[in-house]
């Protein structure tokens, strides 16, 4: 098939490569250069970087709609258009008469919006998965095409998850691409009772709750990570930022004036308002993630010594 890819972000490099090895990727279209690193030098996106190696037409507009660019890429006469993170809405106008899919990281109508896989992980889900579904005038409401599904597992960050849904929608999309190659094309209407939300993160929910359970706030590090990621400081040194990067749920019960403060320095245990967690990995500022014995040794943690969350320190 000729296909168009329409991408961004690293969650569909899976499935262009996938694309460019079996069928005809005719164009790519990805968001513009943007403004990278402490230098603030120009840079593509990663699905821009890796369309550089195709020898295709690559296109960066600011707006997809714009009649120039949505012309230029209507009259490639595609078999298809695949469409995963994106990052810009594509019009009625543009869409007529193409057949055009969009891979979603979540199994729909569950976590609609900019961040599914960490809702997903912060809500508890048990499951996740990749819905491809056709493109419709409202945020990822379109007809659903296909779904997988993998379980989350408890000590899984969402980068973690993120990378294996990536890999998983390579066999959703092709699976289809040849539904559609042989007619069998049959699209299913969301549940609109089902809908839930799962909104843009920014830096600024970097935070966690000591003061809560213990599974909330685990839930939150490893939903979080690696971005924004949970920040905390000790309170003897709230000049040093420390991301946490990897915690496990302890039923250890503490006093409640325990709450955020370090019980145990040689496993890096910190009371919750609800059990304990352990600090597993974590990253001081400018460093390397690390295990907690490691941090131990240069930092001399000390039992007692109170720890907060990010939120507490605004």
């Amino acid at each position: 098939m000729k296909i168009v890819f329409l991408g961004s972000g690293e969650f569909g490099l899976p499935t262009l490569q996938s694309l460019a090895r079996e069928h005809t990727v005719v164009g790519v279209v990805t968001q513009p250069d943007r403004p990278a690193g402490r230098g603030g030098q120009l840079r593509p996106t990663p699905i821009g970087e890796f369309a550089a190696t195709l020898g295709v037409p690559v296109w960066k507009p600011e707006k997809i709609n714009s009649s120039d660019i949505a012309s230029t890429i209507r009259d490639l006469h595609a078999d298809a258009w695949v469409v995963i993170a994106f990052g810009q809405k594509l019009g009625k106008a543009l869409l007529d008469g193409i057949f055009a899919i969009n891979l979603h990281a979540s199994r729909l109508p569950r976590w609609r919006g900019a961040a599914p896989i960490n809702a997903a992980i912060l809500a508890g889900d048990p499951i996740t998965g990749n819905s491809i579904i056709t493109l419709a005038d409202r945020m990822d409401a379109g007809l659903v095409l296909a779904q997988d599904q993998r379980p989350i597992e408890p000590q899984q960050t969402a980068g973690e998850l993120h990378d294996l849904l990536a890999i998983d929608g390579v066999a959703l999309v092709r699976r289809v691409l040849e539904q559609r190659t042989r007619g069998e094309i049959h699209g299913v209407p969301q549940d609109e009772s089902l809908v839930t939300i799962a909104p843009k993160l920014s830096k600024s929910d970097g935070w966690v709750d000591f003061t809560g359970p213990a599974a909330a706030c685990h839930r939150r590090v490893h939903a979080l990570t690696p971005w924004p990621g949970v920040t905390v400081t000790r309170e003897k040194k709230p000049d040093q930022p420390i991301k946490l990067a990897r915690v496990e749920v302890l039923d250890t019960h503490h006093q409640q004036q325990d709450m955020g403060t370090l019980v145990d320095t040689e496993h890096g245990i910190i009371a919750c308002g609800q059990g304990a967690l352990r600090i597993v990995e974590l990253q001081p500022a400018g460093k390397r993630v690390m295990a907690w014995d490691e941090f131990a040794r240069g930092n001399r943690p000390e039992r007692g010594e109170r720890w907060i969350g990010r939120a507490a320190c605004n």
